[in-house]
Parts: C-alpha cells; structure tokens; sequence
C-alpha cells in the first residue's frame, strides 16, 4: 500500500466511508471469514495525512495532559475516548470556518484516535515514574535539586521503549481479537462512541460544545493559581523580583475544625513529633497535614470519572495515614546506620512519603500481584499460545480467512524488523547511558515479551493493564542480578512497564478499528507516528515541568507543586535494593508488612465474595493511593466523584449523555493550560 492515502473522492470511496450499518456489538460476535465479508471496509480511505496531522496535534497536547495529571496524583488515564470526541469536534468546526472541505470519515477517525492515544498515552508513562525517582536519587549536597538525564537521551529512551511495546503487540493481534474475541472494553467503548458520533451528528456538536465549554472554565484556574504574575518584593541577594500567584494553590479551610471537633480526635495529632511544634513556633495545623482544600479542579474532573467507591477509600486512607499513623511516626525516634536519631516520619507535611508511601506503596503492590495471580488461567492460556509446535486445528472457514486476510493483517516481519530496531534501540541506550550489561539488557526485553504479552491480555479481559505490579517484578529481578545498582533496578522496570501499557493501547485501538471495520496495518502505522509526537511532547512537558526536584519534593513552607506518587514508589523500590531494609526506620519495615498483608487480604476478600458485595469491601488501591498522595487530592477527587453521582442520580439520560464529555474537557483544560502557565513561569517570569 501507499504510505498515505487520499480521503474520498469517488462515489464508491464516499459510500465506503459512511459507517457500518451493523453496530459494533454484532461485528464483535463474526468470526473471521464473516468479519472479511460484511465488516471490512476495503475500499474505504483511511490513513490519510489529515487524519495523522489531526491525530498528532491532538495526541501532542493530550501528551501534556496525562504528564501534568500523572505527576500530579500518579494517575496515568486513558485518551481514546478523549481524542474519539476531540477528533470530530476539531474537524466539524473547521468544516463550519471553511478550513476544511470535506468531512473527516469514521475510518479517518480511528487512523487519528490511534495516532492521539499513542502520543498521548503510550509515550509518557516514564516520565511520571522512573525518569523523576531517577532525579530524586540524583539529589546531593552539590545539587540539591538533583541532576537531569540529558534530554537527548530522555527522548531516546521514550522513543525505543514505546516502540517496543507497539512492535510486541503484533504477534497478539489475531490471537487476541480476531479469534477469541477478547472485550478490550476501552477499544470497544471508543468504537460505540465513533459509531454515536457520526450515526448521529447534532447530539455529537452538543457534546462537543459541553467539552469546549468545560475545558475553557478550567483553563482560567491556573492563570490564578499557578502563574507568577504578581510582584511582591526583590530579592535583595539577586535583585530579581519575587513573584506569587493570584490566589494560592489550596486554602487552610480546615483549620478551624480544631475549635469545633473533640479535642480526643486532634490533640494527639497536633501535638505530636518531639518539638510538639510548628517550625514557626506555633501548634501544628490541619493545614500542615496538608488536610487542605485545593482550588485546582482538573482534580475533581478526574473523581468524576474515578467514581465514588475509589475516591471515598482513597479519602478514608489518607485520614487514616494523618490521625492514626503520622503521630506516632512523628514520636518514633531511631538511630540509623549513620548515627542520625529520626523519627519515621520528620514533619506532618511529609507523612505521605514518609510512611504513607512505606504503607500505600506495598498495599498496591500486593493487591495488585494477588489480582494478577488470580487470573492464572490467563498466564496461562498466555504462554501456551507461544509455546512452539502448539497444534491448534482451522475450521475451513478460518482457513479461508487466514486466505483472505493475509494481505490485511500486521505481517510477522514488520513485528521481527520491529523487534530488531526498536529492542536493539532498548538494549544500546540501557548500556551506553545506565550501564545495564547487554546481556542483561536482553533479558530485560525478553521478560518484556512475556509480562506484556500476559498484560495485554489481562487488558483484554478485565480492561486493567498491570504494568506497575509487572514493574515491581522487574525491580525485584534486577535488585538480585544487579545489587546496589538504583538505576539498573529502575531502568529495566521502566522498560516492562511501560511497554506493557504501550502494547495494551495499540490493541485497544485495534479492537476499536475490527469493530469498525478498519485496516490493521494502517492503524499500525497511525499508532507509530504517534510515537514519534508523544515523544516530543512528553520529553519537553517534562522538562517544562519538572526544571529540577524541588517541584517534586516542596519545601517547609509549600506542598510539592508535583508531587509524583508513582515516582516516589518507585524511588522508595530501588532505595531498598541499593541499602537493604536494615537501613530503614523499624516502623516503615513494619509498614511495608502491614501494607502487603492487608492490600492482599483486601484483594483476596475483592475476589470472593459475591459481587453484589463487592462495592462494600475497602478498595486496596484507594486505600493505597490515599496514603501516598497529600490529602487535598483525594479530598478533590472525591468531590467530583460526589457532584458525578448527584448528576446521575438527578438525571441519569442528561448525565449518561455529558458527564463523560464534561470531566474530559475539564481534567484537559487545566492540564493544558497549566503546562503553559508553568512554561511561562520558568522561562519569562524567572
């Protein structure tokens, strides 16, 4: 085929554009010979030059989104259904403006959406974890606000991980979709709304405006509360004037609950700690726990969609981590290897990653190991589908579909030129730059084809890519094989991780392309131009975001702008391999303990009883979450989650039809604009 296509022009491309008639949940059920005869659409254009121009300015700016919100909570979000909605209503305005002629297809869509949640999805899941625990390890008395990989190499190290992941997914392709027609719901959902969108253009535009209208009110919060416009002194050692938002970033609304709550609930809290005092000299705060309210809200956009029984666990979890546990961390002083006395926890604002991360952290890792092992028909079913000489007999009607769709499947040599370019890519930059030993840098890609191949069918069934639980287990691999080697340890579990979820989106966008009748091999090459903008886009917001640690970690005086959970996580992995336990607080490794113990008994009582009870059992993942994140962002999201229901419970026809399209334009228009505003911050007002 040619690289790219023309969009119709002939009455036969414009018939072949039009939708399917028949909907996505009847194309689910076709095998493979019916799918050919009546779902394909041969003759249909669909990777276009527009569609990947559309696709990579999207994908370039949702990027930014999910790298702003990653750093932020640790989340890192799905954007096909975004970029589904975003799509049409770009390309419907500019028809309106005259900018463009014809109308984008449905199949030109899917080339754009798989383009934009490659960008915005598979590229910038380092960026939030390993590439920001690597800066807080790099942090010394000679560079107190750590040391930066060069940003060449950064991007390098985006690029080839990504690719990786996308290459590793071909194999799994006609396994996965054609024949066992797994669910990938997120695929199928994005089919649903494409088929919506153009089965019905005016509720589209209405959905559309809902978006705009969103994104545009919160894309005025950070010009006042991120951006450093107002003047409010000079620096008498620089001469540079210091500068300070609008409005701050939350508000001690809390604080005067001390007066009206039982002295029983707050007087251990905030008397505890050896100096029983602030370091100003006055009695600890709510506010210093940072039980705070933030006046953000691409937060509370995100608990809309999170819903209330994640948000309402992570609330209960980071209460817990602030009356019950910070206290006594804060009175329990030791003695470590260096002859330092410390408590588990030195200052109430650092609780949640001082204990709460030795808490939260296990809590999701076990949870999530217990959840994956109980899926061992998966792993499974997963290896003995690679195993060689496995034989497996074709009806006649898939052997003629294996006919007929050779020359419309990702052929196998794509994936081996594939595995070659990009796993060599992977290989080079670990041991050129993070002197990770080839051989062991092969070993890293071969687990990679293993854990992503069992990932991406846990996405297939449950729709819950475990790239961070498949991280831990690298992590542990490598804390053997290379002892005392933080960047090796952290490095080789960026490479499973982040693969895995690369993998996973691309058959996601290839379960929403079947559905709709769409070319495998186009939406391949859309899915890997999208690599090369998310790259790009991923490396600069990160630089832009993060100049150095101190956004990461905060001060005395002000909570971390970033405060990266994920990282922290990851950070807290890797400190362990390099020092060993015996160097850690006694009652962070009793934490860690706790925190195995119950995140596993947590998953397990998940998976047993009956699912009408299921709601009713303690999230381990909010739970977890709560306790390694600042208070005020769970508060946040709970919030939303709350307004999310209401809205359903008020009206659940107007709710089903913009609640989603209104928490989309209101997690990216903060995002956006607050990368913006932070670029302005570090490179004019300065």
């Amino acid at each position: 085929m040619s690289f790219f296509e023309q969009p119709a022009r002939t009455a036969e491309e414009h018939d072949a554009s039009k939708p399917l008639a028949i909907p996505p949940e009847e194309v689910a059920l076709m095998d493979e010979a019916e799918w050919y005869a009546r779902a394909y659409r041969r003759n249909a254009p669909q990777f276009t030059r527009r569609a990947v121009l559309l696709g990579s300015a999207l994908g370039f700016f949702l990027a930014f989104t999910n790298v702003y919100i990653g750093l932020k909570t640790g989340w890192f979000l799905g954007v096909n259904l975004t970029a589904c909605v975003l799509s049409y209503a770009v390309w419907s305005s500019l028809q309106r403006f005259g900018l463009a002629k014809t109308r984008l297809s449905i199949l030109e869509s899917t080339s754009a959406v798989s383009t934009a949640s490659s960008a915005g999805y598979a590229t910038g899941f380092l960026t939030i974890t390993a590439l920001p625990a690597m800066l807080l390890l790099s942090i010394s008395t000679d560079a107190p606000g750590g040391r930066h990989i060069p940003w060449s190499v950064v991007a390098m190290w985006i690029f080839f991980v990504a690719g990786l992941g996308v290459v590793l997914a071909i194999p799994m392709k006609r396994s996965m979709i054609n024949r066992e027609k797994l669910k990938f719901p997120s695929g199928t959902a994005a089919a649903v709304t494409l088929q919506g969108l153009y089965s019905n253009g005016a509720e589209a535009l209405k959905r559309a405006r809902v978006l705009f209208a969103a994104l545009a009110f919160s894309g005025l919060v950070p010009l006042l509360k991120d951006l450093n416009i107002k003047k409010v002194g000079v620096d008498p050692k620089s001469g540079k004037a210091l500068r300070d938002t609008l409005i701050p970033g939350q508000s001690n609304l809390f604080d005067g609950l001390t007066n009206v709550l039982p002295e029983s609930w707050t007087h251990r809290m905030l008397t505890a700690g050896p100096s029983k005092l602030h370091t100003n000299g006055a009695p600890f705060q709510l506010s210093d726990f940072h039980i705070q309210l933030d006046h953000g809200v691409a937060l509370v956009f995100a608990g809309i969609l999170i819903g209330l029984r994640i948000t309402g666990w992570m609330v209960l979890g980071g209460l817990f981590l602030n009356v019950f546990l910070a206290p006594p961390a804060m009175d329990s002083m030791w003695t470590n290897a260096l002859g330092a006395t410390v408590g588990a926890v030195t200052k109430p604002g650092s609780a949640w990653k001082e204990i709460g991360i030795w808490t939260g952290a296990p809590m999701l890792v076990s949870s999530g190991i217990v959840a994956f092992l109980a899926q061992w028909r998966t792993v499974v079913r997963a290896i003995e589908a690679l195993l060689p000489g496995r034989k497996k007999t074709f009806s006649p009607s898939e052997l003629e579909a294996a006919r007929r769709v050779r020359d419309v499947e990702v052929p196998m040599r794509w994936f081996a030129f594939g595995m070659l370019f990009a796993g060599s890519g992977v290989i080079v930059v670990a041991r050129v730059y993070f002197e990770i030993p080839i051989h062991l840098g092969l070993l890293a890609v071969a687990m990679t084809f293993l854990l992503a191949v069992v990932a991406c069918r846990a996405t297939g069934e449950t729709d819950i890519t475990p790239g961070g639980p498949f991280g831990k287990i690298m992590q542990l691999t490598y804390g053997v094989l290379i002892p005392q080697s933080s960047t090796a340890n952290l490095q080789t579990a960026a490479i499973t991780a982040s693969a895995s979820l690369s993998s996973a989106d691309l058959l996601n966008d290839l379960k929403c392309g079947y559905l709709l009748g769409a070319n495998p091999r186009r939406q391949f090459a859309a899915q890997a131009a999208g690599i090369l903008t998310g790259t790009v886009a991923t490396t600069l917001c990160f630089f832009i975001l993060v100049p150095d640690a101190s956004v990461l970690l905060g001060s005395d005086l002000k909570a971390p702008t970033f405060p990266a959970p994920g990282a922290q996580q990851w950070k807290a992995v890797a400190e362990v391999f390099k020092y060993g336990l015996g160097n850690l607080h006694p009652m962070s490794q009793s934490a860690i303990k706790v925190g195995l113990a119950v995140g596993a008994l947590l998953s397990l009582t998940e998976l047993t009883v009956p699912k009408r009870y299921r709601n009713w059992v303690p999230s381990p993942t909010g739970l977890g979450l709560g306790m390694v994140l600042p208070f005020f962002y769970p508060l946040a999201m709970f919030m939303g989650a709350a307004l999310g229901a209401f809205a359903t419970a008020a009206n659940k026809a107007w709710a089903e039809r913009y609640v989603v399209a209104i928490a989309a334009g209101g997690i990216a228009g903060e995002s956006i604009v607050g990368v913006l505003v932070q670029a302005v911050n570090n490179f004019v007002l300065s």
